[in-house]
């Protein structure tokens, strides 16, 4: 499987998507899961991942689903591999999933399923507890992000594999690959995992209802990244106008938490991007503020990169893998 395609011709594709969901064949959605934008040479050791903005929707999902197609994409981290498409030309890759959400969730364990979304019983290596399933959002999401019931029937778990082992793991194998390759090139590799949030709290989050800040960075509470990315990432982003918080209400996913080991020279930090700054949430289409705030991600890695971060390594190349 090529999971380093020319990118010039996807990129069009799916950046030129409409409002609905638009329809694909799921077997060249499978042979094509993701997109790297690689800068002609890795300068910096930042890698760049977007695992929740992928919006082709294969046609069969669409038509078995209880959703209109625009709910469908409630779950949709809409244009965020666009707002950070300028850290290619400053010397980092960028990952992205062609997959949406909604279909298959890139930022989970690989088999957090939810049982009572299947005709059968689950394998006993499938994670049934915990609280990501209970609401509903494992690796194959039970609800988009307002609650709403995707599916009309249960599936068979051969559904679940499928989608896991043509998406999900292709995902991680090019992440991962990446990340070694950062890691022997500079003796250290940090991961910036792009996200976007809701404006407002939602019913099944902590903060109902309340506004929510600019942006959150997500460093698992201290344990995914060293100090001094995080506190210089908040100097940077608030210097640029921006109102943000730490670790609430998100303080990074699946991803942040498995692949930030500080010790051994890999740190991941999530940056979580506040819709209403950049989109209209209701119309799923980019507001006027758009290319400010995709000017102002490129000043932010501008900085970033600029700082000397190899005393953050583990000491041995390719330590952390």
């Amino acid at each position: 499987m090529d999971l380093a395609p020319d990118t010039t011709e996807d990129k069009n594709e799916t950046r030129s998507v409409p409002t609905g969901a638009p329809g694909i064949d799921e077997a060249s959605l499978f042979e094509h899961p993701v997109i790297i934008e690689r800068p002609v040479s890795q300068g910096i050791p930042f890698v760049f991942s977007s695992p929740h903005s992928g919006r082709c929707y294969p046609e069969g999902f669409v038509r078995g689903s209880n959703l209109d197609p625009v709910t469908l994409r409630r779950s949709e981290d809409c244009f965020v591999e666009e707002l950070f498409g300028g850290v290619v030309p400053l010397g980092a890759p960028l990952l992205h999933a062609r997959f949406p959400r909604a279909y298959l969730d890139a930022n989970r364990e690989p088999y957090e399923l939810d049982p009572t979304m299947f005709a059968e019983p689950l394998p006993p290596h499938v994670n049934t507890r915990s609280l990501r399933v209970a609401g509903g959002l494992g690796t194959i999401a039970r609800v988009v992000a307002d609650s709403a019931e995707i599916y009309r029937e249960p599936l068979s778990y051969a559904v679940a594999e499928q989608r896991i082992r043509h998406l999900y793991m292709p995902f991680h194998e090019a992440l991962r690959e990446l990340l070694e390759q950062t890691i022997r090139g500079f003796g250290c590799a940090i991961l910036i995992d792009c996200h976007s949030m809701p404006s407002v709290g939602g019913p099944a989050d902590d903060d109902n209802g309340f506004d929510r800040p600019d942006i959150v960075l997500g460093d698992r509470y201290g344990t995914s990244c060293a100090a001094p990315i995080t506190a210089e990432a908040e100097r940077i982003l608030k210097r640029l106008g921006y109102s943000v918080a730490r670790n609430n209400p998100y303080a990074g996913g699946f991803n942040t938490e498995h692949y930030g080991r500080p010790a051994q020279g890999l740190h991941a930090l999530q940056i979580e991007i506040n819709r209403a700054l950049y989109m209209d949430e209701w119309k799923l289409e980019r507001s006027e503020n758009f290319v400010r705030v995709r000017d102002d991600m490129a000043a932010f890695a501008t900085e970033m990169a600029e700082r000397d971060w190899s005393s953050l390594g583990a000491g041995l190349r390719g330590a952390a893998f």
